[in-house]
C-alpha cells in the first residue's frame, strides 16, 4: 500500500463535501418551512369554511324540525278528518235507518 495521503476530492463548484452537506440541509430544511407554511394556510381555510359548515348544519336541522311539525299536523288533521267522516257516516246510517212515515 501506498502511504500517500488521500487528497480531498473537491465538490460541486470547488466546494468541500461538508459544506456541500451542510448545504443540503440548509436546502431540505427550508423546503419543510415552505411546506409548513403552506399547510397553514391550507388549515386557515379550511377553519374559513367551519362558519359556513355550522350555518349549513343548523339550516338542515331547523329545516327538518320544521318539516317535522308540518308533517305533525298533516297527521292530526288527516286523524280529524277521518273522524269527522266517520260521524258523518254514522249520521247518514241513522238517517237512511229510520222508517220513513
Amino acid at each position: 500500500m501506498s502511504e500517500e495521503n488521500t487528497q480531498e476530492m473537491p465538490g460541486e463548484n470547488g466546494r468541500p463535501f461538508e459544506e456541500q452537506v451542510f448545504a443540503r440541509f440548509d436546502a431540505i430544511d427550508a423546503g419543510l418551512r415552505d411546506l409548513d407554511a403552506r399547510m397553514q394556510r391550507l388549515e386557515a381555510r379550511a377553519y374559513d369554511t367551519k362558519p359556513i359548515w355550522e350555518q349549513a348544519l343548523k339550516e338542515i336541522i331547523d329545516t327538518r324540525r320544521e318539516l317535522s311539525k308540518r308533517l305533525d299536523r298533516i297527521e292530526a288533521v288527516a286523524h280529524e278528518t277521518r273522524a269527522d267522516l266517520r260521524d258523518a257516516e254514522d249520521r247518514i246510517e241513522r238517517l237512511e235507518s229510520k222508517p220513513t212515515q
